[in-house]
């Protein structure tokens, strides 16, 4: 009588998949769910952005939208449509080398991961005798109250799983069954385990991948100037821009980096599809420019709206590179942010550009200029005074960081800005010290008298310093407390 080494695998058939949304194919749908999601959750974040809706959670107003960027929405627009073009045709490329969807081999697959959790078995006896356990006897003294754990440190032999079988020519073979605990396990990790292992390599190549090339945007001035410098023109991120870039680095970055960890990561169509959504949410959601309590995806991960829009002011640029899901290269390479609390930085920003506004218009668009002190000097003024500055060393014309590696951080930001003669240049850098001037005078003032309106402030600060969070990393006010 034969013997079988191992439980025999199913036969099997397969069937083409239907589509999940009948009757739009599975390839078309993966084309067609990011650029969905996309518009989708941006145009919700746009109506709270427009309905003024939880404005104690945004990190930047109304104002500076409007006078600290310097793209029209427009432009925003037509650039990210022509991205999405171009991520169509390549997607649909890319579809082409991936073979139809067919079912009715799940049962074969999970078999085959219950075939190979049974071999690993067989290692249990070998690897107990290297600390002097005797595998065999442990099982044979438990057997009769444990069979199953006794099958299992005997190398996987389960005397009661064995069954005889006589075949159609009249032989009889011994075939081992499964235990029930190796089906759940193989179940486990043919439905769970795997695609979870799958879509956390994928992670992390994105996430690698737009790291490395990210960085090397800012760290070569003709990569910096020609192509990146178009994203940073929206100084202040909203959530339709997420995906604006230039169309040749939203094809390297974004669209070829997906598209390699799809295939390095053995994705069916269905995971691409989710994996292809997921990431465009989470690149909508890391521009919304909101930090809400309630967002999953600002909570679940350590790079969020807070942490991505540091790096788009002028005195963050180069650092938190990171994105979109995690931020373990900037913390492994040291390029997180490391200047302290910058909530005073994010005041100054708010009550500039207000002040902006309010020269052009009577009707003010937001009550941030309602927590000012009165007596403050016209911004006008302030801006006169920053012209006085062009013949002052460049080291003075930002407020100095703490010394160490905020200092060349801060510096490389400020030399970044300097090489885009287009859209940065040495007058956001002026503009950007003469609110710096004025927001140190509000400090003093506020120092030598506590009227109602400066607790307003403070309480103001205090809202931004939550909001903007540098998950643990403490210090004092960049530029404020530290130069003192």
């Amino acid at each position: 009588m034969d013997t079988f080494d191992l439980p025999p695998l199913p036969e099997y058939g397969l069937i083409p998949l239907p589509s999940l949304v009948p009757p739009i194919p599975d390839k078309f749908l993966t084309l067609l769910l990011p650029i969905a999601a996309y518009w989708i959750v941006s145009m919700i974040f746009h109506w709270i952005d427009t309905k003024d809706l939880f404005s104690q959670y945004r990190l930047h107003t109304p104002a500076e939208v409007l006078k600290r960027n310097h793209v029209s929405r427009w432009e925003v627009v037509r650039d990210v449509v022509l991205q999405q073009i171009i991520q169509t045709m390549v997607g649909t490329l890319l579809g082409m080398t991936e073979p139809d969807d067919f079912y009715g081999k799940e049962d074969y697959d999970v078999a085959v991961w219950a075939r190979r959790i049974r071999m690993m078995q067989r290692t249990i006896p070998g690897l107990l005798s290297l600390v002097s356990i005797n595998a065999n006897g442990v099982a044979k003294n438990m057997a009769g109250s444990y069979p199953t754990l006794a099958g299992a440190l005997s190398g996987g032999v389960y005397p009661s799983l064995i069954e005889t079988v006589t075949l159609s020519n009249g032989d009889q073979v011994s075939i081992p069954r499964l235990a029930t605990w190796e089906t759940i396990a193989a179940k486990a990790m043919y439905w769970y385990i795997v695609p979870a292992i799958q879509f956390g390599i994928g992670i992390f190549i994105v996430d690698t991948w737009q790291y490395f090339l990210h960085r090397a945007m800012h760290m070569n001035k003709w990569l910096y100037t020609t192509f990146h410098s178009r994203h940073h023109r929206l100084y202040v991120p909203y959530a339709f821009g997420a995906l604006y870039n230039h169309w040749f680095e939203g094809f390297l970055l974004d669209i070829l980096g997906t598209s390699i960890a799809f295939k390095v990561a053995g994705m069916s169509t269905r995971q691409g599809m989710w994996f292809f959504t997921c990431s465009t949410i989470k690149t909508v959601d890391d521009h919304c420019g909101y930090s809400l309590p309630w967002d999953p995806l600002q909570r679940l991960t350590s790079n969020n709206a807070g942490y991505h829009d540091i790096h788009h002011q002028s005195w963050g640029i180069k650092t938190n590179f990171s994105q979109p899901f995690f931020t373990f290269w900037d913390r492994f390479l040291g390029t997180v942010w490391t200047g302290g609390d910058i909530s005073a930085r994010y005041e100054r920003s708010k009550v500039a550009a207000q002040r902006l506004v309010d020269q052009d218009s009577p009707i003010t668009i937001t009550s941030m200029s309602q927590s000012n002190t009165s007596d403050h000097r016209p911004y006008e003024n302030a801006v006169k005074e920053a012209k006085e500055l062009h013949t002052t060393p460049l080291s003075f014309q930002q407020p100095q960081p703490p010394s160490g590696k905020a200092t060349q951080q801060a510096a490389a930001s400020r030399e970044q800005v300097l090489d885009d003669h287009d859209d940065g240049g040495r007058q956001i850098l002026i503009e950007e010290a003469a609110e710096e001037k004025e927001a140190r005078s509000m400090i003093r003032k506020s120092n030598r008298r506590r009227t109602a309106s400066s607790l307003t402030q403070s309480e103001s600060l205090r809202g931004l310093r939550e909001r903007v969070t540098m998950h643990g990393r403490t210090g004092g006010i960049l530029g404020m407390e530290s130069s003192r």
